[in-house]
């Protein structure tokens, strides 16, 4: 993920003043994350086969119907949803996290195992910056891909049409088409 802010979280005028404001963009994201956590609250406890309300809900926190043949499991969980992208026929499994705000697109076809984790925004690495700004990148699923159970797809990353990703594995780079990605990423690659 590139280290360059996607978004300050402070006033940088204010900041230079020496107080420390969150800023515009900040305070509307906030916003947005605090509305989209009481929908999907309500999402998750709506009864299972209550399909209009169901639906409603759901085109209040992507700001648009499902497209057809999607299927979603609940609990569902997204902290922006109007940057979540969801194809023809994607099939999401319950317990399922979408932090969509930099943009997560799934293709036709999709499906995607319990528990599956999409993260598009982070911090910095460095501790000065790490407070100060966040960092993002959108995600991009082709079609025909299935992610496994518990996989984790970090910011930034494409994966190619008919690969899969198998449960638990932690994608921190591109997948290329037609293959399949297994294990944890974690590794130490430097110290401060």
């Amino acid at each position: 993920m590139a280290s360059d802010p996607f978004m300050l979280i402070h006033d940088p005028e204010r900041l230079a003043q020496g107080e420390r404001v969150l800023g515009a963009d900040f305070r509307a994201m906030h916003e947005r994350v605090l509305a989209v956590t009481a929908l999907t609250s309500r999402l998750n406890t709506t009864p299972f086969d209550d399909e209009t309300t169901k639906a409603a809900l759901f085109e209040q926190i992507l700001g648009r119907p499902l497209p057809p043949g999607v299927t979603i499991y609940p609990p569902f969980y997204t902290d922006h949803g109007l940057n979540l992208d969801l194809a023809e026929r994607v099939f999401v499994n319950q317990g399922c996290t979408f932090l969509d705000y930099a943009g997560i697109r799934l293709g036709r076809g999709v499906m995607i195992g319990p528990k599956a984790t999409f993260i598009t925004m982070g911090h910095p690495v460095d501790p000065e910056e790490r407070r100060r700004m966040l960092t993002g990148a959108p995600i991009d699923v082709a079609e025909n891909v299935w992610i496994g159970a518990g996989a984790t797809i970090l910011p930034g990353v494409s994966i190619g049409r008919d690969a899969v990703i198998a449960a638990g594995a932690v994608v921190a780079d591109d997948v290329p088409a037609a293959s399949l990605v297994t294990g944890p990423k974690a590794t130490v690659n430097r110290s401060w």
